[in-house]
This record gives structure tokens, C-alpha cells and sequence, in this order.
């Protein structure tokens, strides 16, 4: 037991090392890792050691594995968001392993403001899910996301899932299928909830993708404002001229 738990302090130290050089860019993006011989001598340590340090740098997105090549440093500073595609947040974070972590700030069912009622089409007096979740990338806070639900497609929300997954329970539990969204991306500024819930210093600016998500028979479910500190995310998509 002694000699295992040597061995994972002994890898976790070598990965918490490399990881915040790559933070810092002390290793720079582009650039090529020492080879396993030489971080097994730099770190005095074995070689299976330096292998599964090297595998979960690669698991969190830090480093990229060529065969014959070495390990590539990746580019950390920013983060690729499609535009076009619709993918939960749980999905982008896998790429990112233990880098990535969601918190549940607010969980209510609300009747919602005027504003609300509109952007969702819904009835006077209908209920809603109001739900904020902050995103933490590298232990800084990026993103604000401010989901709005219709309480009578989505009947039930726990903290449980929508530290998860909600898009996992909709389909998965709730047997529904989500098919598309309308997407708006403007520049603001910062309100009240950002300052209060995102890391924001000496940023004047935030980058708000508004989402209106339907199900596959056209009903529309959600409404979500994505707000992103303008520094961190790309948005990509791909456009063919026909």
C-alpha cells in the first residue's frame, strides 16, 4: 500500500509540474517535451512514472502524442466552441479531464420575468427551471451559464443532474430527443451576475451566445445565455461555398 501511494504522489508531482509550466508557458505551445529518458533523469524517477504522468497530461488536453515524435505541447489559451454544433458542456469538457469543473450556484422553479416569457413562447403564469452554473477552467471562472427550462416538458431538475448532464437526462431518462437550436452571439457588458460569479479583472467586456434549443418536434425547451470572459474561447465553425 505504502509503495503504491509512493508511486502515485510520485506521478500526480510530475503532472502537477509539467501542467503548470504548460499554464505558465514556461513549455510553449508547439514545442516538444523533454523524451521519457530525459524527464525520467530531470525528475529522478521511473520511467512507468513519467509514462502516466505523460498519459493524463494527454487526458486533460495539455499534450498531444505522436507516434515516433514525442509528446506536443497544446495550446491551452483559448478553447474551441462550435457555433453550428449543439453540444453540452459535459461533452467539451471530456477533452479537458480533471481541468474542467462545473458548480450549480441557483436552482429554482420560478414563474419567469416578462423578457423570459417571450424569448420561450410561453403561456402567462407558466413555470420555468432557473438555473445558473458556473464553469471553472484551470481553477479560474470563465462562463456564466443561465439556463432557462419549461417546467412542463422538464417536470423534474436535481443539483445531482445538472452538475451532470442535462442534454444526458433528457434523452436518456426523459426519453426526448433534442434537435436543433437558434443561436445569437453578442458583446456586452458585464452585469451584476458576472462580477458576482465569474473571475473578472481587468475585463471589460463578455462574449454572450444565446441559445434557443427545440426538441425534435419543434417544441422549444430551453433558452440559455452562455457568458463567456472574452479571453479564453474561440468560436469555430466550418462554411463551404456551394
Amino acid at each position: 500500500m505504502t509503495l503504491v501511494m509512493h508511486m502515485i504522489n510520485k506521478f500526480t508531482k510530475v503532472y502537477d509540474d509539467l501542467a503548470h509550466k504548460i499554464q505558465n508557458d514556461e513549455l510553449r505551445a508547439g514545442s516538444l517535451l523533454p523524451s521519457e529518458n530525459e524527464l525520467t533523469e530531470l525528475y529522478k524517477t521511473s520511467r512507468e512514472t513519467i509514462r502516466k504522468a505523460l498519459k493524463m497530461l494527454s487526458e486533460d488536453g495539455y499534450i498531444h502524442k505522436v507516434q515516433g515524435k514525442g509528446s506536443i505541447v497544446l495550446d491551452i489559451s483559448k478553447f474551441n466552441f462550435p457555433v453550428s454544433g449543439l453540444v453540452s458542456f459535459k461533452e467539451l469538457a471530456q477533452k479537458m479531464g480533471h481541468r474542467a469543473r462545473t458548480e450549480v450556484v441557483k436552482l429554482e422553479r420560478t414563474i419567469p420575468s416578462p423578457e423570459i416569457v417571450e424569448n420561450m413562447r410561453l403561456s402567462s403564469g407558466q413555470a420555468v427551471w432557473k438555473l445558473f452554473r458556473v464553469r471553472e477552467i484551470d481553477r479560474e471562472k470563465i462562463i456564466l451559464d443561465k439556463d432557462y427550462l419549461n417546467e412542463e416538458i422538464v417536470p423534474e431538475l436535481t443539483k445531482e443532474i445538472c452538475q451532470n448532464s442535462i442534454y444526458e437526462y433528457i434523452e436518456s431518462e426523459l426519453g426526448l430527443s433534442i434537435s436543433f437550436a437558434k443561436k445569437e452571439i453578442t458583446v456586452e457588458e458585464p452585469n451584476e451576475d458576472d462580477y458576482a460569479y465569474l473571475n473578472l479583472d481587468g475585463f471589460s467586456n463578455i462574449v454572450v451566445v444565446k441559445n434557443y434549443v427545440y426538441l425534435d418536434d419543434a417544441r422549444l425547451f430551453q433558452y440559455t445565455e452562455s457568458r463567456h470572459r472574452p479571453d479564453k474561447f474561440r468560436f469555430v465553425d466550418f462554411a463551404r461555398r456551394k
